[in-house]
């Protein structure tokens, strides 16, 4: 059996089929691990919908910020974006089906030395603190008042963890953390404006991960959600957003041997944008 880590989709689906030909994925005896980002702004959000979830057990999915963001517009929160391309799945026949499948994903996944997020982890947390903190949003996502979370999930306050907050704050830091992270100060103040490449950021922000003392680092990280980023497969870390939607390559990782694999993909958006 073979796992393979794949970075974000976001709707390119004959990338996603391209990709598990060329590491000759059996879903009878391989699993598949998707950084979330499932949807948004490719052109078949509904066709990797479906395909995932018709996966059952073989593959891992946890929640990215397009996913959320699909989810809060189907309840009629938030509002759509130049670029979304969600109007199929929210118009499909199984529409309900897919959704309710969705928000069950969990937005952070351990399995033995390998931790998966959507975009980061927050330096102060430990690996247990970090799934706890998962279990916390993921009762509120996949629970009866999902959408008192909806509607008040957007914005970027508060933007550091305090172990004292409550209610919608509290669960605002925690998904922000999981779904936006890319920067933060050493003590884990979180910034969401800047998307460029480790090196460009302003002073006083560093990549999550390069927090000295952070304290997730018993396990592996396998994230996306960073495409300037790019592939980092090191000790550590195993970063997979390489730009599929910007006519960069949509790459997988075998998690036990590391080796990275990857598709050329179309341009699909301007490259540039968030």
């Amino acid at each position: 059996m073979s796992t393979y880590a794949i970075g974000d989709s976001q709707g390119c689906h004959a990338s996603l089929l391209r990709l598990l030909d060329e590491v000759k994925f059996d879903p009878a005896a391989d699993r598949l691990w998707l950084v979330g980002d499932l949807v948004n702004r490719g052109p078949d959000s509904l066709g990797v919908l479906r395909f995932v979830k018709s996966l059952g057990s073989a593959a891992i999915c946890v929640l990215g910020n397009h996913d959320l963001h699909l989810l809060a517009l189907a309840e009629g929160f938030g509002r759509a974006h130049k670029g979304d391309t969600l109007d199929a799945v929210l118009a499909a026949p199984d529409r309900d089906e897919l959704l309710h499948w969705l928000r069950q994903r969990k937005l952070a996944w351990r399995e033995g030395d390998f931790l998966m997020v959507h975009a980061g982890v927050l330096p102060g947390w430990t690996v247990d603190d970090t799934l706890q903190r998962a279990a916390e949003a993921e009762a509120m996502l996949q629970g009866a008042h999902y959408r008192d979370f909806f509607a008040q999930m957007y914005g970027n306050a508060p933007t550091a963890w305090d172990a004292g907050l409550q209610g919608i704050e509290r669960l605002r830091v925690i998904v922000n953390a999981f779904t936006r992270l890319r920067y933060c100060t050493p003590a884990g103040e979180m910034e969401f404006h800047h998307k460029g490449a480790p090196g460009t950021q302003p002073a006083g922000w560093l990549p999550w991960f390069e927090v000295p003392g952070r304290q997730s680092m018993a396990a592996t990280l396998v994230f996306g959600h960073w495409s300037t980023l790019g592939l980092v497969n090191r000790p550590g870390l195993i970063a997979l957003d390489t730009g599929c939607l910007w006519g960069g390559k949509l790459t997988a990782v075998r998690l036990e041997d590391r080796q990275a694999f990857a598709v050329q993909c179309p341009q699909l958006q301007r490259p540039g944008r968030p």
